[in-house]
């Protein structure tokens, strides 16, 4: 069809109407799910906000109870001393013995028990079937759920006359039986944290490495583990936790001696100084049970934020 000019001036001429933008009014939702979320999230708020009150207390708690102990002694005395006597004539409150006892202890139990968890996390994710794979899982589950009391029970009825007779030492109450119980107890949580880093590796990483021609062996060595680097650390920090808090159970098969560790000597730690001692001190002591108590917590807080810095640093 054709048109005039007077049709295509008009055309030409005539403006545009702007397109006019239809706002979607949102869905409605139902009232009652917009209280119980609004309820939820003041409850998680509330759960938060007790979590950091309550190490804020713990802290301010051990500060007053322990620091008039360490000016009392001496700050240089209390730490770098080599002797615990506080009920002698002329008392003593070194502590570096337990210090020392429970970096060794700690470190050994790591030593032997982060590798052994690491495998047994590589074994239910890579190699075991769903049957044997669950009974492993439910047996770890059970020692995660076993008292610390128990552990230090067996540890003293089956380790510690074990090591006596294995290497002919009058005692088998010393470092080397508490570092055995404290790497069967940090089993647990390494193995269940580990397992769960190494499921969350994506399975490409492992078809990119066997399509390369790479073993299933050193798929697992040079991918999966370094891939799950950061949970495994994770893993570490749960196990140190574990073993340097550790009371009850290192208390029955350490022997319980404010001696300097050796491996086959009665040792005490930090943990088993308090719980020995609480009970019947007072005056100087009972002030100075607390300021171990305090050392303990300053030193778990700097381990824990160590790791955690190492475990940030690797996911970045």
């Amino acid at each position: 069809m054709n048109l005039s000019e007077r049709q295509v001036q008009f055309l030409l001429q005539s403006k545009t109407i702007p397109a006019v933008k239809i706002q979607q009014k949102p869905p409605r939702t139902d009232p009652l799910a917009d209280i119980f979320e609004k309820f939820a999230h003041i409850i998680f708020g509330i759960c938060g906000f007790i979590a950091v009150v309550s190490v804020a207390m713990i802290t301010v708690f051990l500060l007053v109870s322990g620091v008039p102990a360490i000016k009392e002694i001496g700050l240089a005395e209390f730490l770098f001393g080599t002797k615990w006597l506080p009920t002698a004539d002329t008392p003593r409150y070194g502590i570096m013995p337990f210090i020392l006892t429970s970096l060794y202890g700690t470190f050994g139990a790591i030593l032997i028990g982060v590798p052994i968890g690491i495998l047994c996390a590589v074994f239910l994710t890579k190699i075991a079937g769903k049957r044997i794979g669950g009974i492993v899982s439910a047996a770890v589950s059970l020692m995660a759920g076993i008292p610390s009391v128990v552990y230090g029970l067996v540890g003293m009825i089956v380790i510690v006359p074990t090591v006596r007779e294995i290497f002919g030492l009058p005692d088998g109450a010393n470092l080397f039986s508490a570092i055995l119980v404290l790497a069967v107890m940090i089993l647990p949580s390494v193995i269940s944290v580990s397992e769960t880093a190494l499921r969350a590796v994506p399975k490409e990483y492992e078809e990119a490495s066997l399509a390369l021609g790479a073993t299933k062996t050193e798929t697992i060595f040079k991918v999966t583990i370094p891939a799950s680097k950061s949970g495994i650390l994770a893993a570490v920090v749960l196990g140190v936790g574990r073993a340097i808090g550790e009371a009850m159970a290192v208390m029955m098969v350490s022997g319980n001696v404010a001696n300097m560790p050796k491996i086959f000597g009665s040792v005490r730690f930090l943990t088993t100084a308090v719980a020995s001692e609480m009970s019947y001190s007072s005056g100087l002591q009972r002030k100075a049970l607390f300021s171990i108590a305090l050392v303990l917590f300053i030193f778990i807080m700097a381990i824990n934020l160590v790791l955690n810095f190492v475990v940030k640093r690797d996911k970045k």
